[in-house]
């Protein structure tokens, strides 16, 4: 394996100069920059990263740790955060921490060892202190830490508003609220919990009662089919669902088919993200759309702003939006 003083001795000048070279670094003269990359072509010399990183004491590295990158929302949004943190010269690595707290301790240690630049946190099972006393910024996302770490988040409770409003205007007056229950401490800090209160708030309003129905964190895909079914055969009067996601929304659609329940007549039903599965599934889902896009480029520029220094907004946080289809 090609050492730095392989690449020294090849170009007739010290290891420092070499190093200097690659991490762009300390005056060299145009001459001895070319000789030593031209060497460092030859060779096919590939640098040592970890060993850079310490000399730089910046890896251009930024962690995203996520419940699971299988969840499409979740994926999504390592795609973008991934795309805006290439635009900013960084990589991102991604830990699926399955909200367990000792999986999520490790990739903390994880990332620090790997001198990471900063933390994007999207699992947060752990104690406060535990984000605080990192010596790299953090951010979190659609989760509260601390009013001190910053946030990036949708306007969830609107989202609710925004179903139940839909809803109201269908003439719905029989609705549930079905969501994925959370497993672990701090659940009360995913800000997603503002798209159930929004949604029972407004529905309220009207002095109707909104059933609440939570799906075992535990469950599989089949055991979830068969919950669903079962709270669907339990209460039949219910006119219109709304789902935490559109992934619960699309196991909706697939239990209704098989116990011959139309949905967008018998059974409306409103998910939440609109991520790709929303179209992909018939009838295509009726969602509240969350700005991926927009929520990824503004975490990667805050943790950027935070980098360099700069002054950043602590709570970010976007509108959402009603994007009807079929299921309504």
């Amino acid at each position: 394996m090609l050492k730095l003083e392989d690449v020294a001795k090849q170009a007739g000048v010290s290891v420092t100069t070499v190093s200097r070279v690659l991490n762009n670094r300390g005056y060299i003269s145009q001459k001895t920059r070319d000789k030593v990359n031209q060497v460092i072509k030859e060779l096919n010399y590939q640098p040592n990263e970890m060993a850079r990183a310490l000399f730089r004491k910046k890896s251009n590295m930024i962690g995203l740790i996520i419940p699971s990158v299988a969840h499409p929302f979740f994926s999504e949004l390592a795609y973008y955060l991934e795309h805006y943190a290439h635009l900013s010269g960084y990589k991102l690595l991604v830990c699926n921490s399955n909200r367990d707290e000792e999986k999520e301790k490790q990739y903390i240690e994880m990332l620090k060892k790997n001198q990471v630049d900063a933390i994007i946190m999207g699992s947060t099972v752990l104690n406060v202190e535990h984000y605080q006393n990192l010596n790299f910024p953090v951010i979190s996302f659609d989760r509260i830490i601390s009013n001190t770490i910053p946030m990036i988040a949708a306007n969830n409770k609107k989202g609710g508003i925004l179903a139940a409003n839909l809803f109201i205007e269908k003439q719905c007056k029989h609705p549930a609220y079905l969501s994925r229950g959370l497993d672990g401490r701090h659940h009360e800090a995913m800000l997603a919990n503002g798209r159930e209160e929004g949604f029972i708030e407004r529905y309220k309003d009207e002095n109707i009662k909104v059933i609440n129905f939570e799906l075992n964190p535990f469950s599989n895909r089949l055991e979830r089919l068969a919950e669903i079914e079962q709270f669907i055969n339990e209460h039949p009067n219910v006119d219109c669902i709304f789902s935490s996601s559109d992934v619960i929304a699309a196991e909706i659609i697939q239990v209704c088919a098989r116990l011959n329940i139309k949905i967008g007549t018998d059974i409306k039903l409103i998910g939440y993200d609109d991520t790709n599965i929303a179209t992909l599934v018939y009838p295509n889902i009726t969602t509240i759309k969350q700005p991926i896009e927009q929520m990824s480029e503004a975490a990667i520029s805050t943790i950027v702003n935070k980098l360099e220094g700069h002054d950043v907004t602590l709570n970010n946080v976007f509108d959402v939006e009603l994007v009807e289809r079929e299921t309504t």
